[in-house]
Protein backbone atom coordinates (compact mmCIF):
# COMPACT_ATOMS: atom_id res chain seq x y z
CA UNK A 1 0.00 0.00 0.00
CA UNK A 2 1.56 3.58 -0.69
CA UNK A 3 1.80 5.16 2.62
CA UNK A 4 2.03 8.52 0.12
CA UNK A 5 -1.76 8.16 -0.51
CA UNK A 6 -3.24 6.21 2.25
CA UNK A 7 -5.86 8.88 2.69
CA UNK A 8 -7.24 8.86 -1.47
CA UNK A 9 -7.25 4.67 -0.52
CA UNK A 10 -9.54 5.49 2.74
CA UNK A 11 -11.44 8.03 0.93
CA UNK A 12 -11.92 5.36 -2.14
CA UNK A 13 -13.33 2.66 0.16
CA UNK A 14 -14.95 4.48 2.32
CA UNK A 15 -17.26 5.99 -0.76
CA UNK A 16 -17.38 2.39 -2.28
CA UNK A 17 -18.85 1.63 0.72
CA UNK A 18 -21.31 4.48 1.24
CA UNK A 19 -22.26 3.51 -2.11
CA UNK A 20 -23.37 -0.46 -0.64
CA UNK A 21 -25.00 0.87 2.61
CA UNK A 22 -27.17 3.23 0.62
CA UNK A 23 -28.17 0.43 -1.92
CA UNK A 24 -29.78 -1.28 1.17
CA UNK A 25 -27.05 -3.72 1.78
CA UNK A 26 -26.34 -3.02 5.77
CA UNK A 27 -24.65 -6.20 6.35
CA UNK A 28 -20.65 -4.84 6.47
CA UNK A 29 -19.00 -8.04 7.07
CA UNK A 30 -19.40 -8.22 2.80
CA UNK A 31 -18.04 -4.79 2.28
CA UNK A 32 -14.31 -5.63 2.45
CA UNK A 33 -11.92 -7.44 -0.05
CA UNK A 34 -9.01 -9.30 1.84
CA UNK A 35 -6.98 -6.04 0.70
CA UNK A 36 -9.11 -3.52 2.30
CA UNK A 37 -8.80 -5.52 5.07
CA UNK A 38 -4.86 -5.81 4.58
CA UNK A 39 -5.05 -1.82 4.21
CA UNK A 40 -7.24 -1.30 7.67
CA UNK A 41 -4.84 -3.20 9.38
CA UNK A 42 -2.38 -1.11 8.22
CA UNK A 43 -3.53 1.95 9.37
CA UNK A 44 -5.07 0.04 12.52
CA UNK A 45 -9.10 0.70 11.25
CA UNK A 46 -11.38 -1.71 12.66
CA UNK A 47 -14.08 -3.22 9.37
CA UNK A 48 -16.40 -1.74 12.41
CA UNK A 49 -15.02 1.32 13.10
CA UNK A 50 -15.16 2.19 9.29
CA UNK A 51 -18.99 1.28 8.89
CA UNK A 52 -19.82 3.70 11.49
CA UNK A 53 -18.79 6.60 9.91
CA UNK A 54 -20.38 5.55 6.38
CA UNK A 55 -23.48 4.85 8.38
CA UNK A 56 -23.89 7.66 10.24
CA UNK A 57 -22.66 10.07 7.48
CA UNK A 58 -25.70 8.37 5.66
CA UNK A 59 -27.99 8.60 8.15
CA UNK A 60 -27.36 12.07 9.42
CA UNK A 61 -26.89 14.33 6.33
CA UNK A 62 -23.26 13.70 5.81
CA UNK A 63 -22.36 13.85 9.23
CA UNK A 64 -19.73 13.19 10.13
CA UNK A 65 -18.08 14.08 7.11
CA UNK A 66 -15.62 12.15 5.11
CA UNK A 67 -12.94 14.82 5.79
CA UNK A 68 -13.87 14.10 9.73
CA UNK A 69 -13.36 10.13 9.17
CA UNK A 70 -9.96 10.75 7.22
CA UNK A 71 -8.66 13.32 9.99
CA UNK A 72 -10.26 10.61 12.83
CA UNK A 73 -8.53 7.65 11.05
CA UNK A 74 -5.39 9.95 10.47
CA UNK A 75 -4.78 10.54 14.38
CA UNK A 76 -5.51 6.95 14.67
CA UNK A 77 -3.51 5.66 11.96
CA UNK A 78 0.19 8.01 13.56
CA UNK A 79 -0.91 7.01 16.77
CA UNK A 80 -0.97 3.45 16.16
CA UNK A 81 2.37 3.66 14.17
CA UNK A 82 4.54 5.94 16.36
CA UNK A 83 2.93 4.99 19.80
CA UNK A 84 2.36 1.44 19.70
CA UNK A 85 4.95 -0.05 16.45
CA UNK A 86 2.22 -1.14 14.41
CA UNK A 87 0.98 -3.41 16.87
CA UNK A 88 -2.51 -3.98 17.10
CA UNK A 89 -3.96 -3.95 20.84
CA UNK A 90 -5.67 -7.08 22.44
CA UNK A 91 -7.25 -5.03 25.14
CA UNK A 92 -11.27 -4.18 24.22
CA UNK A 93 -13.23 -1.78 26.58
CA UNK A 94 -17.02 -2.74 26.49
CA UNK A 95 -19.89 -0.21 26.61
CA UNK A 96 -20.30 -1.22 30.20
CA UNK A 97 -17.28 0.28 31.09
CA UNK A 98 -18.00 3.49 29.88
CA UNK A 99 -18.82 6.05 32.23
CA UNK A 100 -22.47 7.03 32.25
CA UNK A 101 -23.53 9.55 29.62
CA UNK A 102 -24.92 12.08 32.51
CA UNK A 103 -21.01 12.02 33.82
CA UNK A 104 -19.59 15.18 34.53
CA UNK A 105 -16.22 16.72 34.84
CA UNK A 106 -15.97 19.75 36.63
CA UNK A 107 -19.58 20.69 35.05
CA UNK A 108 -19.13 19.51 31.43
CA UNK A 109 -21.36 16.67 30.82
CA UNK A 110 -20.30 13.63 28.81
CA UNK A 111 -16.71 14.69 29.11
CA UNK A 112 -15.64 11.64 31.42
CA UNK A 113 -17.39 9.39 28.45
CA UNK A 114 -15.18 11.20 25.64
CA UNK A 115 -12.08 10.56 27.41
CA UNK A 116 -12.35 7.16 27.99
CA UNK A 117 -13.68 6.96 24.25
CA UNK A 118 -10.94 8.67 22.70
CA UNK A 119 -8.15 6.81 24.39
CA UNK A 120 -9.69 3.40 23.49
CA UNK A 121 -10.03 4.87 20.18
CA UNK A 122 -6.22 5.95 20.23
CA UNK A 123 -5.21 2.44 21.37
CA UNK A 124 -7.68 0.41 18.81
CA UNK A 125 -9.85 -0.86 21.76
CA UNK A 126 -13.38 0.04 21.34
CA UNK A 127 -15.91 -2.44 21.38
CA UNK A 128 -17.75 -3.13 18.23
CA UNK A 129 -21.05 -1.52 19.63
CA UNK A 130 -18.91 2.11 20.92
CA UNK A 131 -18.18 4.77 18.06
CA UNK A 132 -15.73 7.36 18.64
CA UNK A 133 -17.81 10.29 16.90
CA UNK A 134 -21.12 9.15 17.68
CA UNK A 135 -24.02 11.70 17.77
CA UNK A 136 -23.25 12.07 21.67
CA UNK A 137 -19.88 12.87 21.02
CA UNK A 138 -20.19 14.88 18.20
CA UNK A 139 -23.19 17.45 20.48
CA UNK A 140 -20.59 17.62 22.55
CA UNK A 141 -17.35 18.34 20.11
CA UNK A 142 -19.99 21.02 18.51
CA UNK A 143 -21.28 22.57 21.66
CA UNK A 144 -17.20 23.55 22.61
CA UNK A 145 -16.17 23.92 19.06
CA UNK A 146 -13.69 21.02 18.75
CA UNK A 147 -12.89 18.89 15.99
CA UNK A 148 -12.89 15.26 16.75
CA UNK A 149 -9.30 15.09 15.18
CA UNK A 150 -8.05 17.70 17.66
CA UNK A 151 -10.03 16.16 20.34
CA UNK A 152 -8.31 13.13 19.97
CA UNK A 153 -4.64 14.73 19.32
CA UNK A 154 -5.30 16.77 22.74
CA UNK A 155 -6.14 13.35 24.47
CA UNK A 156 -3.15 11.72 23.01
CA UNK A 157 -1.07 14.90 23.86
CA UNK A 158 -2.04 14.65 27.68
CA UNK A 159 -1.54 10.78 28.05
CA UNK A 160 -3.38 10.36 31.38
CA UNK A 161 -3.96 13.79 32.91
CA UNK A 162 -7.26 14.85 32.39
CA UNK A 163 -6.90 18.14 33.89
CA UNK A 164 -4.60 18.35 30.32
CA UNK A 165 -7.77 17.61 28.55
CA UNK A 166 -10.01 19.67 30.70
CA UNK A 167 -7.97 22.50 30.57
CA UNK A 168 -7.98 22.08 26.60
CA UNK A 169 -11.69 21.80 26.10
CA UNK A 170 -12.11 24.99 28.32
CA UNK A 171 -9.50 27.05 26.31
CA UNK A 172 -10.93 26.03 22.93
CA UNK A 173 -14.89 26.06 24.18
CA UNK A 174 -17.27 27.67 23.08
CA UNK A 175 -18.34 31.47 24.24
CA UNK A 176 -21.20 29.89 25.44
CA UNK A 177 -19.29 28.89 28.78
Amino acid sequence: MSQYQWDTTFTALFERCLKRYRSGDSDFNGYYTPADLGFLTDIGCKPRELFDFVEDHAENDGEPSLTTAVLVASVRRDYFRIQMGGVLSSLEISPGSLPPKTAEMEGLVWLPRIIVKARAKLRGELHPEIMYGCGGDRHFLRTHDLAPSDFLRAVWAAEEDDTKILAYVRSKGSRLH
